[in-house]
């Protein structure tokens, strides 16, 4: 007997690629529902060798369903989750929604899946476990086994962020303007506040009162509540015009000495994580060749001569899958395989 799964926003970019996700790694699942809302009802999306047709977010019936993964905003994901949750289907939310709700846990499952087994134990739970953000996702896969060997005090990262973190819009907005100004058509930014073709963008979401936008400032509060609340993280958070996959350049501070060698061995070792270090031409990783992998690619490890206990790395990996999907799948799994769902009826 397997799970049942709704996959709520199944026509977007992330609800597809959970769709795939889910196809690839076998999950075990007897029944697989798209949901979308009342304009994409009947939408054909691929499930392995499957067609499924969506059907209607507003009529289903959720009581049925062991999990809901949901990737369709935070407006929706606000009306919502809670509904689903009080049938006792367990919502994986992709949106930013639930991530700062103490009573949410935000999960990567390489990182601190022990907190579901404590959060599944409780009776009064809403049944709503966040996803985090696709930057912040790749960052602590990375971070976690080197804070573990020698305590990280604080991170400086700067982030190359590919147009899919913004949805369809975003990959249209790329396409478009690069093959327009071919044509000698004026680029006319519409999803994003300037040019995108050539061009780099040093703001992603809002800004706050800080100067931080709001994306700089997720980086910060998520790392804290899934890694460790002592993390002190500034970050700089930059649009580029990449289709898919997010980089990172991240300068780390250690309570204690950690060499470059030693943080290679940790990584090699670490889980998600895949070590491409080679100091030579092409000997690193970029977002062309992570695309479509589930690993979080780290690259130029090299120790930082300015501070004391520092160092320095490229953090490279598909914002869809670590970044979005696949995190939500992988949490299914967690649940699964630590024994934490009783099936619905």
């Amino acid at each position: 007997m397997g799970y049942k799964v709704a996959v709520v926003g199944a026509t977007g970019n992330v609800g597809r690629e959970m769709l795939n996700i889910l196809a690839e790694r076998q999950f075990p699942a007897d029944e697989v529902v798209p949901l979308a809302s009342r304009k994409s009802i009947g939408v054909e999306v691929s499930y392995g060798d499957k067609t499924l047709k969506c059907k209607d977010l507003e009529t289903f019936d959720f009581s049925k369903m062991d999990f809901c993964v949901m990737s369709a905003g935070s407006a929706v994901s606000k009306e919502w989750s809670p509904k689903i949750g009080a049938t006792g289907c367990i919502v994986i939310d992709n949106s930013s929604q639930w991530r700062y709700d103490p009573e949410c846990p935000l999960i990567v499952p390489e990182v601190n899946a022990h907190v579901l087994t404590e959060y599944m134990a409780r009776n009064t739970r809403k049944n709503i476990i966040a996803n985090p953000n696709c930057s912040t996702a790749q960052m602590v896969v990375a971070l976690k086994p080197l804070h573990d060997v020698a305590k990280i005090k604080r991170v400086v990262v700067s982030t190359y962020q590919s147009v899919s973190g913004a949805g369809k819009d975003g990959l249209d907005e790329l396409w478009n303007q690069t093959k327009g100004i071919f044509v000698t058509d004026a680029p006319e930014p519409k999803k994003f506040t300037k040019q995108i073709a050539f061009n780099v963008i040093p703001h992603i979401d809002v800004f706050l009162d800080s100067g931080d936008t709001k994306e700089e400032w997720k980086m910060s509060a998520e790392t804290k509540k899934i890694l460790d609340p002592k993390i002190k993280v500034t970050a700089t958070c930059v649009r580029v015009p990449v289709f898919v996959g997010h980089s990172e350049s991240i300068n780390i501070e250690f309570e204690t000495p950690m060499s470059a060698d030693e943080a290679r061995e940790i990584l090699r070792e670490a889980p998600g994580c895949m070590v491409v270090d080679k100091r030579e031409n092409g000997g690193y990783v970029t977002p062309v060749e992570c695309v479509g992998d589930y690993a979080t690619f780290i690259s130029r490890i090299r120790e930082d001569q300015t501070i004391e206990n520092g160092l320095n790395m490229w953090v490279v990996s598909d914002n869809l899958r670590k970044g979005a999907a696949l995190n939500a799948v992988q949490i299914a799994e967690a649940i699964i395989n630590r024994g934490l769902l009783k099936k619905a009826a």
